[in-house]
């Protein structure tokens, strides 16, 4: 990459699934738990605790484990054993009628946000759809890890030099969404004014600007499945290196844990059912299946579990990250997408997964050399936990590491430990390599016993335990994500170490100083948040109805326009 090229540095993020708050790597701890120092588990169960309204956590350790990752169902509204069905039948008659019957759901498991977290109490929810609800949560657990208030970052650039991509690839169908407005007049209740609106699947972005960031910078959401964060990931990266927006907010929220969606995705044998989990154990038609381990991937598995989640990440080029000194998480290398082209099925994986990884080491091998991709790196893998995910993602990396000289490629599945929430899958996937970075573990696979006969591993290394890593020596993860339709997409990033030594060489010596002086404050701004968080201290940032913009607030003229407010004007 060109010196004169803006890197796209991870300055903060946040968000929430099935391990707790993401922000301070408290969602990656909970994933490797039974790895982490006795003061570090102490932290990650105050953590949850708060979020579970759990008194006392330190001396509720069983009960704050059980009720996070993927489990049976313990955190929805509606009950899993007595879904309400309308049964067709004809009358005495001859008249068709339907009869109210409930019935057990087939699906028994999901990833869950942990048991009793409820983000519509947080804050003024106003009968929110949940994926709006985690959005707020999640986008305000991201700013607040900043270190920097907002109102005073955006002020270092022109409105329209920040952006928010987002969005989710099933929209919000649950009854306060679109769900509630198509079953109203089954129901018989009344369509409301917000159901159509609300449920629309960019509405995560008009959220964070709107009621989060009063942005009125470049906006928009890419859909593509269980690729969707990728796919904005990759918008977020191209503005950023062209220089339209120096700031971006990018991320997904998806809510899809309502019996209609999980019996849709039943439909299409793509879920592990609770009789196929039970299949796999060799258990009775009467026992209970360890729904803990119900996402297996690469090991024998019958399908994914459905979850739900939501991330965001505060993206900014290099010069402002320096000028301010913002965090270094890490930074985004590049992003590719490809279609497989003609398919047998629209849910039949084809060739694309092939191209867009095949395009990402290729990029990453220009960028750090042949050492870093033939030791240095590991995979963050789709690993969906369906039988045919496992044979034909692994074959993509058999193949790759083949072309690439690679003889012991890392490679681990977070969904084993949160599940598979579409849109928002990726992201997890980041947040958990983010987390490996800091952390010096990788989690493993340990739901998965055994590879699986089918699994192409000649020259690959499942990681079935959380894995000890020297983070320097290992500064390159690639990211891959398969979606149904042939939506496909990989991206590389690059560890917070490597990042620092690219933005070093970009300085003199005496800036790099007077950068890391800088940080140190910010530094301490985000631990601050980060307590207060934990304690309960620092509600979500909603701003409704707040600084509202009106004409009046605009001066104009032929060359700019000015917006009140705003340091910076607009130019034309």
């Amino acid at each position: 990459m060109s010196q004169a090229t803006p890197m796209a540095v991870i300055a903060g993020f946040g968000g929430i699934n099935a391990a707790g708050r993401s922000s301070g790597h408290h969602a990656y701890r909970r994933v490797i738990y039974d790895a982490l120092s006795n003061q570090q588990q102490q932290q990650t169960l105050t953590s949850l605790g708060q979020l579970m309204n759990i008194d006392n956590p330190l001396q509720q350790q069983q009960a704050i484990l059980q009720g996070t990752l993927v489990r049976g169902w313990d955190n929805v509204d509606w009950n899993p054993d007595a879904i309400e069905v309308h049964e067709p039948f004809t009358d005495a008659e001859g008249h068709a009628c339907f009869r109210l019957t409930h019935k057990r759901l087939s699906v028994q498991s999901a990833g869950q946000a942990p048991k009793g977290f409820d983000p519509g109490v947080l804050y003024r929810s106003r009968h929110h759809p949940r994926g709006l609800q985690l959005t707020v949560y999640g986008a305000s657990d991201a700013l607040a890890s900043l270190g920097v208030d907002w109102d005073e970052l955006k002020q270092h650039v022109r409105p329209d030099q920040i952006g928010v991509y987002a969005g989710s690839a099933m929209g919000q169908l649950d009854q306060a969404g679109h769900g509630g407005m198509i079953q109203a007049a089954l129901q018989g209740k009344r369509t409301s004014s917000k159901q159509c609106a609300l449920g629309l699947s960019e509405m995560p972005a008009d959220f964070i600007n709107a009621y989060i960031l009063g942005n009125v910078g470049a906006t928009g959401s890419s859909v593509g499945a269980c690729a969707t964060f990728l796919y904005n990931l990759k918008t977020a990266l191209d503005e950023l290196r062209s220089g339209r927006r120096r700031i971006v907010i990018v991320g997904n929220a998806e809510a899809p844990l309502t019996p209609e969606i999980v019996e849709g995705y039943a439909a299409m044998t793509a879920l592990i059912s609770e009789q196929k989990l039970r299949d796999l154990d060799g258990k009775a038609a009467d026992e209970t299946p360890d729904y803990r381990r119900s996402s297996r991937p690469f090991g024998h598995n019958g399908g994914f579990t459905i979850a739900e989640s939501a991330q965001f990440f505060v993206l900014t080029d290099d010069a402002l990250a320096l000028q301010l000194g913002l965090n270094v998480h890490g930074s985004i290398g590049d992003v590719f997408v490809n279609a497989d082209g003609y398919k047998k099925s629209i849910s039949n994986p084809g060739i694309g997964n092939y191209l867009t990884m095949g395009k990402a080491v290729a990029e990453a091998k220009r960028w750090l050399g042949e050492d870093a991709i033939q030791g240095g790196s590991f995979i963050q893998a789709h690993g969906s936990s369906t039988p045919q995910n496992r044979v034909t993602e692994s074959h993509i990396y058999d193949e790759l590491a083949r072309a690439f000289n690679i003889r012991d490629w890392k490679i681990t599945a977070v969904k084993a430990h949160l599940g598979h929430p579409l849109a928002a899958a990726s992201a997890d996937q980041l947040v958990m390599t983010l987390g490996s970075w800091a952390g010096g573990i990788i989690p493993g696979i340990t739901t998965t016993e055994a590879v699986a006969d089918d699994v192409h591993q000649q020259r690959l290394n499942f990681l079935l335990q959380h894995t000890h890593i020297d983070s320097q020596a290992m500064p390159l993860c690639f990211i891959n994500s398969k979606g149904f339709g042939g939506n496909n997409a990989s991206a590389f990033v690059l560890s917070p170490d490597k990042t620092r030594e690219l933005l070093q060489k970009r300085i003199s010596q005496q800036d790099w100083h007077s950068y890391l002086d800088r940080n140190q404050q910010v530094q301490q701004l985000a631990d601050d948040n980060d307590h207060k968080i934990s304690a309960g201290k620092l509600p979500p940032r909603y701003r409704f109805g707040e600084q509202v913009l009106e004409p009046e607030d605009l001066t104009i003229s032929a060359e700019a326009i000015h917006i009140k407010g705003w340091q910076q004007p607009v130019p034309l």
